[in-house]
């Protein structure tokens, strides 16, 4: 419906400026991809997920479920003739094959911003900002949301000095994936069962997010080799966000893994602060992809925003905009003899760039006006044989109701635009 279609406009705009604000440039990709382009990167298992099928030409396809996919496959096309980093955005519409529910559904479209070929943690903090920029141009504050922060290499750090073998580091993840959600017995249960760790090493585990701020962890590991420069990473990653005057959005959140399993660094999630809706966005460091699809080995960071969280939380927050129709003119005739004029003062309005309608069929001057008012004029010309006669129209404001009579002459060269 065009009060929806004007509310995701919105949206988009704003997400448009922003990227453009931060010198991004827009790509788009086809919506049917190779099957094995998600295959290559998440597994078999992802296949469920999706809408897939064999095509008359006999070859595995699929709906695009993720944007990501795209952008490394035509980067890994182009890349190395690019000069660095690589600063796109996209706005594409998405699908998967799953339940729908609150928040997800199984078509939507996405805000993706990606940084390639920038490993400093400077990259990093660029795209929070963009993230976090883009939810603000449409009114929300730090009352309304945050960003919850970790990395999975500072996490991997820990869950090994806590005596997960590297081999099960992504079952582990996606137990600390859960915590928040599931009862403590059930994690241990899990690490136990699906980790392969004793009792012991589950509680080792489970203590990492007892007090996971960064403060807790640098008290306990602030001496680990392995630990240490990536929370000094870390903090620096913090304090630059802190500089941009964005660290009320922040948080540092040992929880946040993100369930791809490309993501290489640090990672985020975006909540609303009631904590009512899924994540709004999510993203993070992948610095491995772009070469798994056979592109050059270049670090890249992104994220990828979703237009319907975003728009229910717009809603809950009264920052929906109003939907009013709108026209500049509304040409009124009184008799059938005006209708040419008014038609060729439509053509040259419109070729200036205005909004003008007009009656399809004959009408009375109050019909015309009702019909005005319906559209949202904000005016209406009026040519009767009088003032034709004497080569003017009456313009009436429709908000205030002043009238004043305008030479045919000015309307038809543009030098005069009501």
């Amino acid at each position: 419906m065009p009060e929806d279609l004007a509310f995701r406009e919105h949206i988009f705009e704003a997400w448009r400026r922003v990227s453009r604000r931060y010198g991004f440039l827009g790509y788009d990709g086809p919506p049917l991809e190779p099957l094995e382009l998600y295959t290559e990167k998440s597994g078999d298992e992802i296949v469920g997920q999706l809408y897939n099928f064999r095509d008359k030409g006999d070859r595995e396809v699929a709906m695009r479920p993720e944007m990501t996919p795209s952008l490394a496959r035509i980067l890994g096309e182009r890349s190395r003739s690019m000069p660095k980093p690589i600063r796109w955005f996209s706005t594409p519409q998405l699908f998967r094959y799953e339940r729908q529910q609150r928040g997800r559904l199984r078509e939507h479209f996405q805000w993706n911003v990606d940084l390639v070929g920038e490993a400093n943690v400077a990259a990093d903090v660029e795209i929070l900002a963009v993230a976090l920029d883009g939810l603000r141009e449409l009114g929300l504050t730090a009352e309304d949301f945050r960003a919850r922060v970790s990395d999975r290499r500072l996490l991997s750090a820990l869950l090994r000095s806590a005596g997960v073998a590297e081999a099960r580091l992504e079952q582990a993840f996606q137990v600390v994936d859960k915590v928040e959600r599931e009862a403590r017995d059930r994690s241990r249960e899990r690490l136990e069962r699906e980790v392969g760790l004793d009792r012991e090493g589950a509680n080792r585990v489970l203590s990492l997010f007892d007090a996971p701020g960064r403060e807790a962890l640098e008290a306990e590991f602030g001496e680990d080799a392995e630990v240490a420069p990536l929370l000094g990473e870390l903090g620096e990653y913090m304090a630059s966000l802190e500089a941009l005057g964005l660290g009320d959005f922040v948080e540092f959140d040992l929880t946040i893994v993100r369930g791809l399993a490309y993501y290489t660094g640090i990672v985020f999630e975006l909540f609303d602060r009631q904590g009512e809706l899924r994540a709004i966005c999510g993203g993070g460091r992948y610095d491995r992809l772009l070469e798994r699809v056979g592109g050059e080995p270049l670090p890249a960071v992104g994220f990828g925003m979703g237009d319907v969280v975003l728009g229910e939380l717009l809603q809950e927050r009264k920052l929906r905009p109003e939907f009013a129709r709108g026209v500049d003119l509304f040409i009124v005739t009184v008799g059938d003899d005006q209708r040419p004029l008014a038609l060729k003062v439509a053509r040259a309005q419109r070729e200036r760039g205005r909004s003008v309608l007009y009656g399809l069929r004959p009408q009375s001057v109050r019909k015309q006006f009702q019909h005005a008012g319906n559209e949202g004029a904000r005016a209406v010309l009026v040519l009767g044989p009088d003032e034709v006669g004497r080569g003017v129209g009456v313009l009436r404001e429709m908000a205030g109701g002043e009238e004043r009579e305008v030479s045919l002459e000015s309307l038809m060269d543009g030098t005069e635009t009501p």
